[in-house]
């Protein structure tokens, strides 16, 4: 899925208070679990913190498919910067580029997608790197290794057709699903959308943004 992508171009620093500096806050580590109404208690962001910390990004707020970046080791633990693809920081290449939200489960991005980078502008003096600015767009990445936990049933990422869920609507790795679990076979508004081999339809709780309602779960 992945396109070599041009190399990101290193900052230019200008002069005055209103200097732009853009940051890069991780708000999805390993993505969201879905919430079902009765009973499931996992809406928080799985595999990553409540709050993002963020870096400075140095691309001039252009990312494309095939960039490539990794952790900055001046804003630890969770802040990223922009790497060319050879470096020795780089983890993650971008997938897809996505419009910027202030709502998370209004981002989407493809299967395959490892982790979620939200890229923001903050100007003169900033916030210090913590998370603050103007969301510019969304990176949809995926790891340099070999570990891919946002690929269809490896049991991380955002939920997408393959993955597997328990009967509470929490993302599992499909080699750990039983018998009481079920294997996703479509994300839709309403349960009459739902395939013919849909055995559980879950009606999930209310999220703005959130381009589905109901997790059709069919037999793994």
């Amino acid at each position: 899925m992945t396109q070599p992508g041009s190399t990101p171009n290193r900052p230019r620093r200008g002069a005055g208070c209103l200097q732009s500096l853009l940051v890069l806050a991780v708000i999805l580590g390993l993505g969201y679990g879905a919430s079902k109404i009765f009973g499931d208690e996992s809406s928080k962001s799985k595999g990553s913190s409540s709050s993002s910390s963020s870096a400075s990004d140095g691309k001039g707020g252009s990312w494309e498919i095939g960039d490539c970046g990794g952790p900055d080791p001046e804003n630890k633990p969770d802040g990223y910067r922009a790497f060319d693809c050879d470096e020795q920081g780089a983890t993650f290449k971008a997938l897809k580029i996505e419009d910027a939200s202030f709502l998370p489960n209004a981002i989407q991005c493809p299967a395959g997608t490892d982790l979620i980078i939200q890229v923001s502008r903050v100007f003169g003096s900033g916030d210090g790197g913590k998370g603050g600015g103007i969301p510019t767009n969304t990176v949809c990445g995926r790891n340099l290794t070999g570990d891919h936990p946002g690929d269809a049933g490896a049991g991380g990422g955002q939920l997408v057709e393959g993955d597997c869920v328990s009967a509470t609507a929490k993302e599992i790795a499909c080699a750990s699903a039983g018998a009481n679990d079920f294997k996703v076979l479509g994300l839709v508004k309403e349960k009459t959308e739902c395939p013919a081999a849909t055995t559980e339809p879950m009606q999930l709780m209310m999220a703005m943004g959130r381009p589905y309602d109901v997790i059709c779960g069919g037999k793994v």
